[in-house]
């Protein structure tokens, strides 16, 4: 196939070219008449699910080629998903255990999932669970890589593809076996000693001073309060009267216990979310990461091996708990939404000086695939390919589709917009943008912020996307 039928179908290749007369002020801002709303009343709706399996082979990079690569598997990767039927053009809903699908990458599975079912591409949401001993997929950074000739992939193209081509294939097997949908439900339970905030140490003027990672040993840090965090684990389900079709879990917090051994592995979400899905096979469950930029386990997690144990419990206790909560109501109402946003570049990154710090054969690899991520989202923005918000509204719930790693702050605000409805929330969608720190922390500065690359104008843009997709009518 050609690069234009793969990655630009003609639907797109129109949006492309509206979005290339948009004057360059409004770059910053959501894009004009963007948003897209449907609602249905529905007794006919149908869900299918899938699963297939991505777990690298031996020798491929993990986490974007700075950390050891696949020296073996202590569980698999896999991508899950759903497809909602009967809600006007299909409804597609996948998340992937891998660190992220960026960009090109992203768009890519989109469309080739969206042909597979007959729908668009701004009806597919694809999530990753973001574990890092797991791969971290822009097909635009890897050719930025290659073209230095020394540098490990970001991901192999061939394994990449692979894995696409089998999650096609895996959602077009499910649809022979769609079920009726008659009830929804919703639950949610605290989750006990799991997430806290990253960003917790701070001088008197509130200046990150130290993060607190997906592992802490320091105990200085370890004592200090959990943060900002969202303690409740949400799930939604799908009923076929009396049998339950599919559970899909959502928490916010950074899923990595250990890593960086080469091992291969889902961590403690993964572990839990299987412990769940081998004991209730007749139900499809899938988990998806919540907006956890700056929240992570290293409050209770120390980096040593049993803690993944440990906190792969917690999770599955609270998943129970939740499940045990469910209310569950007959579908009436069916909506889908999408807002298309092309947030500011840092002001900070410039193109010559980034490819100069690639092409220095003297930095580290970290210090020179990393850069590639940063040039392929300028590349993007160039090109102007937005990205794409989406929700999907079932009678009282609301799943909100959110990219990169939103901090939890644009979680928390999404529930406080819409009081009256259950909100749950997936974060690390399209990851172009890396880190999305709310307006405030840009000032605090550290890590996340350092890496961030857009402006502080993105928070703008995202509060006023999450709003219009839970205007529900």
């Amino acid at each position: 196939m050609t690069k234009s039928n793969i990655f630009y179908p003609d639907q797109f290749q129109r949006r492309q070219f509206l979005h290339q007369s948009v004057a360059a002020a409004t770059i910053w801002s959501i894009i004009p008449n963007s948003l897209r709303s449907e609602l249905h009343e529905t007794n006919d709706l149908k869900l299918a699910s899938f699963s297939a399996d991505v777990t690298p082979p031996e020798g491929h990079p993990l986490c974007g080629g700075w950390i050891t690569p696949v020296v073996g598997v202590t569980d698999t990767l896999d991508a899950h998903g759903i497809v909602l039927l009967g809600a006007g053009k299909p409804i597609v809903i996948c998340a992937v255990d891998w660190t992220g699908i960026l960009n090109e990458s992203h768009v890519l599975w989109r469309t080739e999932i969206a042909k597979a079912v007959g729908t668009t591409p701004e009806r597919v949401a694809v999530h990753c669970v973001h574990q890092h001993n797991a791969p971290f997929a822009c097909l635009d950074a890897d050719r930025i890589t290659q073209a230095e000739g020394d540098l490990p992939h970001i991901v192999e193209p061939e394994y990449f593809h692979q894995c696409v081509s089998k999650v096609v294939a895996a959602v077009k097997g499910s649809l022979n076996k769609a079920k009726p949908v008659t009830h929804v439900g919703h639950g949610e339970s605290e989750v006990d000693r799991v997430a806290s905030n990253r960003r917790i140490y701070r001088d008197e003027n509130g200046v990150i001073k130290a993060m607190r990672g997906s592992s802490c040993k320091d105990p200085k840090l370890r004592a200090m309060t959990e943060g900002t965090i969202d303690r409740m684990l949400k799930v939604v389900t799908f009923h076929n009267n009396e049998e339950r079709l599919a559970t899909l879990h959502y928490y916010a917090t950074h899923p990595m216990s250990y890593y960086g051994d080469g091992l291969v592995s889902s961590d403690f979400v993964g572990i839990a979310r299987k412990r769940r899905q081998e004991e209730d096979s007749g139900c499809h469950h899938i988990y998806f990461t919540g907006a956890s930029g700056n929240v992570s386990a290293g409050k209770y997690n120390d980096g040593s091996k049993p803690v993944r144990a440990e906190l792969a419990d917690r999770m599955y206790q609270a998943m129970l708990k939740a499940e045990e909560a469910v209310v569950k109501t007959p579908v009436s109402k069916v909506g889908w939404r999408t807002v298309e946003i092309l947030p500011a570049a840092r002001n900070t990154l410039v193109k010559d000086v980034i490819q100069s710090g690639i092409s220095n054969k003297s930095n580290s690899v970290v210090n020179r695939n990393r850069p590639s991520y940063m040039l392929a989202w300028l590349n993007r923005l160039e090109k102007k390919i937005p990205i794409v918000l989406s929700s999907l509204a079932l009678n009282d719930i609301s799943l909100l589709h959110l990219p990169a790693e939103s901090f939890v702050e644009y979680q928390l605000r999404a529930q406080k917009m819409a009081k009256d409805r259950f909100v749950a929330t997936a974060a690390y969608g399209d990851g172009g943008p890396w880190y999305i720190p709310i307006k405030e922390e840009y000032p605090a500065q550290g890590y996340e912020v350092r890496v961030a690359f857009c402006e502080p104008t993105v928070d703008d843009v995202m509060t006023e996307g999450i709003s219009k997709l839970l205007e529900v009518k």
